[in-house]
């Protein structure tokens, strides 16, 4: 049986229908009893309600799995101890291929997020499980497409002059469901995933008015906006925290670019990643559709 935690996330969504339909047994760990309802929905029988905070349900959720698809909770402050938490339960009890979801230059540590990665690679090295460790680049994530669709404009909350590699969703979870379903071939790697391309925003504004057939604009926004709205029930010392790690990416991402390689994916997917052009096509086929 393969666990994955976060399901209901960004990847969660995506890599679960695509382990069930290779065969495999999955238990899903998430946070509400909604995001449950839609797993169950899409067919998986075995899901997990609970915080990872706790070290109970750590405990429960890797009882009689196999392997662990660990993505850690988005802007999480305690998201570290979560991630040492899961290594040392998992390797209590027997799991034998724990791959971490990190990020693509987990040792940039003025990134705050990038910072607890690397810690958590570093304990997973040490742990003695067997592991593979998924570095991906900044996701080309649907969202950010739907004001562009809507408004026309594309927004981002650092320099619209910095260059940045991203990477489709859907590439990253068929390079998981991979190594997940053959761990030998994948043991003691670490890959880094990067899409085709570098882009400032304004040539992120370039694709977009070519496969909108209209004029984009792109715009720099606070980086306050860019906390996710589900959080608006945040006490102090979490807001405190995740606004410290946007002001990070803010600082970061508006004084250098954030640069990567696509060898290593197209080499896993044996196939040509997904262009940030083919991305915005689809994404914009599948709104036209649903309007």
């Amino acid at each position: 049986m393969i666990l994955v935690t976060s399901a209901n996330g960004n990847q969660g969504t995506r890599l679960v229908p695509k382990l069930l339909e290779a065969g495999h047994h999955v238990r899903a760990c998430v946070q509400s009893s909604a995001s449950a309802d839609r797993l169950r929905a899409r067919g998986v029988e075995d899901v997990v309600v609970g915080d990872l905070a706790d070290p109970a349900v750590v405990a429960r959720v890797v009882r009689d799995i196999e392997s662990v698809y660990h993505v850690g909770p988005t802007i999480h402050p305690v998201e570290r101890a979560i991630g040492f938490a899961m290594v040392d339960a998992a390797r209590a009890a027997g799991v034998g291929h724990f791959v971490f979801s990190s990020v693509l230059h987990a040792i940039t540590t003025d990134l705050v997020q990038h910072e607890i990665k690397r810690d958590v690679e570093e304990h997973l090295l040490s742990s003695g499980l067997e592991f593979t460790i998924l570095q991906p680049s900044n996701y080309m994530l649907p969202r950010r497409l739907k004001p562009v669709f809507e408004e026309g404009v594309f927004r981002l909350s650092w320099s619209l002059d910095r260059h940045q590699s991203m990477v489709d969703l859907e590439d990253i979870t068929d390079v998981a469901a991979l190594v997940l379903g053959a761990p030998e071939r994948h043991a003691a790697a670490t890959y880094e995933l990067v899409g085709p391309g570098r882009f400032t925003a304004h040539d992120i504004g370039r694709v977009l008015t070519t496969v909108l057939g209209r004029e984009i604009g792109v715009e720099r926004v606070k980086s306050e906006g860019f906390v996710d709205a589900r959080h608006d029930d945040r006490d102090s010392d979490t807001r405190q925290y995740q606004a410290r790690v946007v002001g990070a990416i803010q600082a970061r991402y508006s004084s250098h670019d954030f640069l990567g390689n696509p060898n290593v994916l197209t080499y896993l997917l044996g196939r040509s990643p997904t262009t940030f052009e083919d991305f915005v096509r689809r994404e914009y086929a599948a709104f036209q559709a649903g309007n």
